[in-house]
């Protein structure tokens, strides 16, 4: 009678989705004798229509920054009797109480591997590695809410008139409200490409600080309410079989894992019937874990801890279950809690205020908590600000600790309610207000001019040179004996191994340390490889070259922050880092994506300028090449003008003074303007010249070419040249818009290594060398002019000293 057109649509489409299940229902495959017990096409319609509503949802909320968790939770809620499953039709046709029974076991199921993958993700040694600002972060986010929000649930309970259900409840929505989940900040950090960051690396061994202190507590109330409730024996008992139990996966599973480990040759993936072990020991679990009285998530936690993160084994389970657990399974089990909430059943407003003001408290003294320290640390307030909301975090652990609370009836219907809808409003607030708070790339700007142009004569000359794999070492290795290492000018060298995270929960950015006697059945690593190549460099050198070796394991899409990081953390004035593509026999073997964005991300953001290495060679030994007075290394350097060609230039001008580098400048020149530019920017340019003519005539191993072209064609034709005449060709990055530019354009569309670099790089010129495309750093604090050649002033009112 009071239906309005909306409701009516509504009715209509319930009606008409039960009509469907009613067909199905009678043509389809049943399990049991019971028809409501299980039909496959009703689950698969179920997932269906899960699917359809949280990734619409998901849509939605997409330009508003809000996390996977948020759409996947409320469309569970629309689906369940808070929204369409209001319709008795509707509910008992999709979503039947005796048909739920199959759907509940995925979504448990699911769970269950979450929790084991994510204790194969996580490296239980990273608490030992925490500093102290990590365990201080840890313990007072944990406290700094206990204390508030308790103490205040205390006061309101003996105070105020409360509802039984809602007065026994309060101590576990303290006590949820307090934890900061490991798991749930590493899937948020991942969510929001923060893993690596310098917030990120802090949240990650804070939380797991945090964990700690949260289940110890949980333990000794555990423990105390065993001892008061059951008999001392059966406490006994049970302490004794949890014991047997974690030494049985520490000294008998963890044993035969690493045996399988070192059965698997590097590089080679870990056999199948290692994996199809390691599943049924995780259905033995936890299997076991239920008749000793443990819940089976936690013997999964454990025996995913026991197994170590990473390759091969780890990234072998991680690879092969990531997917369909977090993919299908997980979605099914945020829906869950959903379905299993109803908003109708929040009847006072009394209720929800009080438990809203507990969580309101934890909140905010969570984040008080989490802030302190950073801030003695003089972390920039929004920095720490950013960090309690990380810490706030809300996802997967809690909504199990809800649903199994409302299953043990710990938390009625309205509670249940209230604590979900605080889930997903505190999720929902964190994910846009980080993301407008913190930006890791602001601390990558530096404070004074990091490039090898203003570099100060007899001063080491500090590089950071990145490797992702063997094939890259070679070309890097002739790029810096041909740097010329003096006793008046040495190189400070950084060797950055990158790898891609698989199989972990957390990045790593570690000094590598050497093994001083590796067993002999063991082959060294790829990252020693790699390691070994640079230090029998820096033997060959002496005192003039310093190796320093790292290595960093992050996702391809945050990589940059450990490049970055580095280079501002060392000083560094150079960073090399190796061409997305790969070379084999001249052409093209392997283009990988990801390195490609990962270098234009280095490119943008580095605090220093940033050389990228195109290695079109494949075969040279370096030592060969430079290390013996016979052999001569020849260097081509393209001159068009602008800021990375001084750059390109300078570094030129360093190696010449190498006695077995030959070095070319071709200067390109045309009777209009080659490239635009501002007048200071040609003036500086005409001095670099000026100086480099120079020292062309008191140098017979240095040459001048003027190269005057009227079209395109004509820079084409002598890139063409250069083939085989040059060991290494460098060239400036970017240029400024001019006729000749437009005519290059047409051949080669720009890229990430502007329009020659583009065209050195491409299938188009063959050309048997090495190609160095330089920029010249662009990110500088108070900088104007990009033109400005002087060290920049500091802002006085910067408490920051230069990085």
């Amino acid at each position: 009678m009071f239906m309005g057109k909306n409701d009516l649509k509504g009715e209509v489409t319930t009606s008409y989705i039960c009509h469907i299940i009613d067909q199905i229902n009678s043509r389809g495959i049943w399990f049991g004798d019971d028809p409501l017990a299980f039909s496959l096409p009703l689950l698969l319609l179920q997932l269906s229509l899960i699917s359809i509503v949280t990734r619409f949802i998901y849509f939605i909320l997409k330009p508003f920054g809000q996390p996977s968790i948020v759409s996947q939770i409320l469309g569970g809620i629309i689906l369940g009797p808070s929204v369409i499953g209001r319709s008795p039709t509707f509910a008992t046709k999709v979503f039947p109480p005796k048909g739920r029974a199959l759907f509940e076991t995925l979504s448990v199921f699911g769970f269950m591997l979450s929790v084991f993958l994510i204790g194969v993700k996580m490296d239980p040694y990273i608490l030992l590695r925490s500093g102290k600002r990590a365990i201080a972060v840890g313990f007072l986010a944990f406290s700094v809410p206990y204390a508030l929000a308790g103490f205040v649930a205390f006061v309101i309970d003996h105070f105020l008139s409360l509802d039984p259900d809602v007065s026994s409840a309060l101590p576990f929505v303290v006590s949820i409200q307090t934890l900061t989940a490991f798991p749930t900040v590493a899937c948020f950090l991942d969510e929001l490409r923060l893993l690596n960051s310098e917030i990120g690396r802090l949240a990650s061994s804070s939380s797991i600080v945090c964990d700690v202190c949260h289940w110890f507590i949980f333990v000794l109330k555990f423990l105390t309410h065993l001892a008061s409730q059951r008999s001392i024996r059966i406490s006994f008992g049970f302490l004794l079989s949890v014991g047997l139990f974690a030494a049985i996966l520490f000294f008998g599973v963890r044993p035969a894992v690493l045996w399988a480990i070192r059965q698997t040759p590097e590089g080679e993936p870990v056999k199948e019937a290692y994996v199809f072990a390691v599943l049924i020991s995780v259905l033995v679990c936890g299997f076991i874990g239920e008749v000793i009285g443990l819940n089976a998530f936690f013997p999964s936690f454990l025996l995913g801890l026991v197994i170590p993160d990473g390759p091969p084994l780890g990234a072998a389970l991680v690879e092969k279950l990531d997917c369909f657990v977090s993919q299908i399974l997980m979605p099914i089990f945020f829906a869950m809690c959903g379905l299993r909430m109803d908003i109708f059943a929040i009847q006072q407003f009394k209720n929800v205020a009080t438990i809203q003001l507990i969580v309101f408290l934890a909140f905010a003294g969570k984040i008080i908590g989490s802030a302190i320290p950073p801030l003695f640390c003089r972390m920039p307030i929004l920095d720490a600000i950013s960090l309690g909301l990380i810490m706030n975090s809300k996802g997967v652990v809690e909504l199990f600790l809800l649903l199994a609370w409302k299953t043990e009836q710990v938390l009625n219907e309205e509670c249940f309610a209230i604590m979900i809808i605080s889930v997903v409003i505190v999720a929902g607030i964190i994910s846009p207000l980080v993301r407008v708070l913190y930006d890791p790339s602001k601390r990558f700007l530096a404070y004074r001019r990091r490039t090898i142009l203003h570099h100060r004569q007899g001063e080491e000359l500090r590089m950071l040179a990145c490797v992702h794999r063997q094939e890259n070492v070679s070309a890097i290795l002739d790029l810096l004996a041909a740097s010329n290492p003096t006793e008046e000018s040495p190189i400070n060298l950084v060797i950055l191994h990158l790898i891609k995270l698989v199989g972990q929960a957390s990045s790593l950015l570690v000094s590598h340390q050497p093994r001083e006697k590796p067993p002999s059945t063991q082959y060294p690593s790829q990252s020693e490889r790699i390691f070994n190549a640079f230090h029998k460099f820096e033997k060959h050198y002496s005192e003039h070259v310093t190796v320093h070796c790292f290595k960093g394991i992050s996702p391809y899409s945050t990589m940059h922050n450990d490049v970055c990081s580095l280079a501002l953390e060392k000083r560094s004035t150079f960073i090399i880092i190796p061409f997305h593509r790969l070379w084999i026999n001249g052409s093209v073997a392997e283009t990988s994506h990801s390195l490609r964005h990962l270098n234009k991300n280095v490119l943008e953001k580095a605090p220093c300028s940033v050389g990228v290495l195109v290695d079109r060679v494949n075969r040279r030994k370096y030592l060969s090449s430079l290390c013996i007075n016979t052999s001569l290394y020849r260097i081509a350097v393209l001159f068009f003008g602008g800021a990375d060609d001084r750059e390109a230039l300078a570094y030129a001008g360093r190696m010449s003074k190498h006695s077995n580098v030959l070095t070319t400048l071709f200067c390109f020149s045309s009777s209009t303007d080659i490239v635009e530019g501002s007048a200071r920017s040609k003036a500086l340019d005409t001095d670099v010249l000026s100086k480099f003519r120079l020292s062309a005539f008191r140098d017979d191993r240095v040459s001048f070419q003027e190269v005057e072209v009227g079209s395109g064609k004509e820079v084409l034709d002598v890139l063409r040249s250069l083939d085989g005449a040059y060991e290494l060709v460098m060239v400036g990055r970017r240029h400024a818009e001019s006729w000749l530019m437009t005519q290059i354009a047409k051949w080669k569309d720009r890229g990430d290594l502007g329009a020659i670099g583009e065209l050195l790089a491409s299938s188009e010129i063959r050309i048997a060398a090495s190609i160095l495309v330089v920029q010249q750093q662009t990110r500088v604090w108070g900088l104007r002019d990009p033109e400005e050649s002087m060290h920049l002033q500091r802002d006085s009112t910067n408490p920051r000293q230069d990085a």
